[in-house]
């Protein structure tokens, strides 16, 4: 089941010993979904650490998964929450087989539909390059469905997409670097998380 709060804060880059301070910060500010990309050192080790603090309607897992590997160091690590770049339906549906929450990566609507006959629950358009891209992708995609749009989203750019048809964001470096300071992480997610109410406030 999917947190109140569709935000997905992609940690690229985080140090294990950073990664404490890091979740309970995001986690403070409403943030449920935490995505640790496996294509930086010490990733799994992150995962382990935000996976043991983090609460029982929270979301932690990987990003770039790419293999049957990936999907089962993510999982021993406690990981819940698969997502890729691309769209490999034996990967994930392996991930699905897990009890992993799966959003996949897409950005045509043959691999949307892969995705989707592979089991996905949600998709993750990247990259995300206009609103007017996702609104006709959503003339034909199952209406109920989670998309989220994830490159260059900031608190103050959601409206149109969400007018579009989005219905959640992975944000990455608007949100987080590594080494920033926690109290500049702090104010950037709490700035997601008013933007985001901001937004969905005037899209319904």
């Amino acid at each position: 089941m999917l947190p109140d709060l569709p935000l997905v804060a992609i940690l690229r880059g985080l140090a294990p010993q950073d990664a404490e301070g890091v979740g309970l910060a995001l986690l403070e500010a409403g943030f449920r979904m935490l995505e640790v990309p496996l294509n930086r050192p010490g990733a799994l080790d992150s995962i382990r650490i935000l996976a043991n603090l983090a609460p029982a309607d929270a979301l932690v897992g990987g990003g770039t998964m790419l293999t049957f590997g990936d999907v089962a160091s993510v999982c021993a690590a406690g990981g819940k929450l698969f997502v890729s770049p691309n769209t490999n339906p034996q990967v994930i549906r392996a991930a699905r087989s897990e009890g992993m929450w799966c959003a996949p990566g897409f950005a045509t609507m043959t691999e949307a539909f892969v995705a989707l006959d592979a089991g996905a629950q949600s998709l993750k358009l990247f990259p995300a390059e206009s609103p007017g891209v996702l609104k006709s992708m959503r003339a034909v995609l199952p209406s109920g469905l989670h998309v989220w749009p994830v490159g260059g989203i900031d608190h103050d750019n959601m409206a149109p997409w969400l007018a579009a048809g989005a219905t959640g964001f992975g944000i990455g470096s608007s949100l987080y670097k590594p080494g920033m300071p926690l109290d500049e992480l702090r104010s950037k997610a709490q700035a997601m998380v008013k933007g985001w109410h901001a937004a969905h406030g005037a899209a319904k």
